[in-house]
């Protein structure tokens, strides 16, 4: 009887080798199934937690550094006030402001709390305060009209809304409840009051578990419709395992680091509002981005590490140095659209010393997906936002057969991790749309592998230029458009054309003293690309529209350009 057991057993081993991933130790590609998997670890002291009944904040509030040394370890600083917040302090508003929540207002497990608000020293304890109660944050733009605002909380099913008070009257018109973030000068109810009158109470369990829903973020909708993408706690606490691995990998345990990514942004939210926290880091806050106040932090706070957008290195590239101190900045990171070879070399060659990580990620996926670890290899691949991180596997889709492809090949990225969201609120269509049969995500990005397991993001599937039958990535264009020193910033868009189907146009703010002309813009280009790439029209425009994260908002363009076309009609 043993015998035949053993006999057994071996043959169930062997079995299960045969399912066992084999994949190219270079690039992480398995020939046999076309996934690419991560050759990056999470090492044995770092693994996603898998306890069921762990939420977001219990996650975060476990990770804080322990008493006595929280009560000295600063967590954030208002660059404009500098007034400092420590761990210490932070926790006990936390505890505080969910307590008045909980037994003074009667926010209860899963209703959905809306935050209009910049960023402030309060908005981390909202965020936290909120998914320690078991209810669901929402957050939105300060920037987005009254209309835009009703459709959200509409949309979202909102109970409660926080705002700053100079965004309050953006929810009059929906009736929801509001508390204001700071006192205002009327009698209404404040963030700041409920923290200073509420003492940290026990709150009865809430019986979350981590496939719980903790946030309703809404895509930025550069494309299109701006839908809310769900994610639960178990995403939240993924990714912030995940946040510390690359705080580890990249020692970066010490460094004070520069905020002035809006925290209603994924990006801002997992880095700033949450993940940064875990690892114990201090970092500067700033209400908003300004190129001049955020030089004016590097200096005085001695930052060493800015997560940024593309806008914002490249702004630095063409900067021409007005006495700041930048010397103890060590890193940069660039996330949110795609950084360019070019804007990339470029900053490398003026800032020698400071590290440029290249990173890419989707609100559907809790803004994870790729990172570069290593410095010497993203200086190799300026051009590369990195590789899978841990938890991470891919497929590179040819969206005309369905084939997945090999290194070398472009095709749309689809993804799988434990990060990546539940699916859209109410949107059962978009939902179906977005995740195949077998649960992969599929991007909207076109990409490529190449031998090494470096991700190169081409540009969004839906923004390629479609002329005589080729396509154009307009990403391509503005990385050479942005090479000549006459030009500050640049957005090609598509111009539909009876003969070509469509052709490049390029919307171009010049800079101080330039004296480009659309002809001389025309050639510039043309004497780098293929002749169907050539862009055929050139306007002139102050400021690119963009995101709040950096990201072209090319329909607005599109959008002008049909209205110059009808002026002139």
């Amino acid at each position: 009887m043993s015998s035949d057991n053993g006999w057994i057993t071996a043959l169930e081993n062997e079995a299960k080798k045969s399912y066992q991933p084999e994949y190219d130790p270079r690039s992480g590609f398995d020939s046999r199934t076309g996934i690419y998997h991560s050759l990056e670890q999470l090492g044995e002291h770092l693994k996603i937690p898998t306890r069921p009944d762990l939420d977001t904040a219990m996650f975060v509030l476990s990770q804080f550094p322990p008493p006595k040394e929280a009560e000295l370890r600063v967590a954030l600083i208002d660059s404009a006030t500098n007034q400092r917040v420590t761990y210490a302090q932070l926790r006990h508003s936390i505890d505080s402001l969910a307590s008045g929540l909980y037994h003074g207002l009667g926010i209860r497990k899963g209703d959905v709390v809306f935050v209009l608000s910049p960023n402030s020293l309060l908005y981390p304890t909202i965020c936290l305060a909120v998914l320690s109660i078991g209810a669901v944050l929402t957050t939105a733009n300060p920037v987005n009209t009254a209309s835009e605002i009703a459709k959200q909380v509409r949309d979202s099913g909102a109970k409660l809304g926080i705002a700053a008070p100079e965004e309050v009257c953006k929810l009059v018109s929906t009736g929801l409840p509001t508390l204001h973030t700071s006192r205002p000068s009327d009698s209404a109810l404040s963030i700041e009051e409920l923290i200073e009158s509420c003492d940290p109470m026990e709150l009865p369990k809430q019986g979350l578990t981590q496939s719980d829903t903790a946030a309703i973020l809404y895509s930025s909708g550069t494309t299109g419709t701006s839908k809310g993408v769900v994610l639960t706690h178990s995403n939240f606490i993924s990714i912030m395992t995940l946040l510390k691995w690359t705080v580890d990998a990249i020692s970066a345990q010490n460094d004070v680091f520069l905020c002035f990514i809006p925290m209603f942004h994924i990006y801002g939210l997992a880095f700033f509002g949450l993940g940064l926290f875990c690892s114990g880091i201090t970092t500067v806050l700033m209400q908003k981005f300004d190129f001049q106040a955020m030089l004016d932090a590097i200096q005085t706070y001695q930052v060493n590490n800015v997560p940024a957008v593309p806008p914002v290195i490249l702004g630095l590239v063409k900067y021409i140095n007005g006495g700041h101190d930048l010397s103890t900045l060590r890193r940069i990171g660039s996330g949110a659209a795609p950084l360019s070879k070019e804007v990339s070399d470029a900053f490398r060659e003026k800032f020698p010393g400071v590290e440029v990580r290249q990173g890419y990620g989707l609100t559907e996926s809790c803004g994870a997906g790729t990172f570069s670890v290593s410095d010497e290899q993203a200086k190799e691949r300026s051009a590369s936002c990195g590789r899978l991180i841990p938890s991470f596997t891919a497929k590179v889709v040819d969206f005309e057969t369905g084939l997945a492809l090999p290194p070398g090949r472009e095709g749309e990225l689809w993804l799988k991790s434990p990060v990546v969201m539940k699916g859209y609120l109410g949107n059962e269509e978009a939902t179906a749309a977005t995740f195949d049969k077998d649960g992969w995500l599929r991007t909207g990005d076109l990409c490529y592998f190449d031998e090494d397991g470096f991700v190169y993001i081409v540009d969004r599937i839906k923004e390629l230029i479609k002329h005589n039958g080729y396509q154009v990535a307009p990403a391509e264009l503005e990385a050479i458009l942005l090479s000549h020193p006459g030009i500050l910033d640049t957005a090609v868009i598509p111009v539909e054309d009876e003969e070509a189907g469509q052709i490049p146009m390029a919307y171009v703010v010049k800079a101080a003293g330039s004296e480009l002309t659309e002809d001389e813009i025309i050639k510039f280009v043309a004497s780098q690309v293929a002749p169907y790439k050539k862009v055929r029209k050139v306007g002139f425009i102050s400021a690119i529209p963009r995101s709040a994260a950096g990201k072209i908002l090319r329909k607005e363009l599109v959008s002008l350009n049909q209205r110059q076309v009808i002026s002139k009609l």
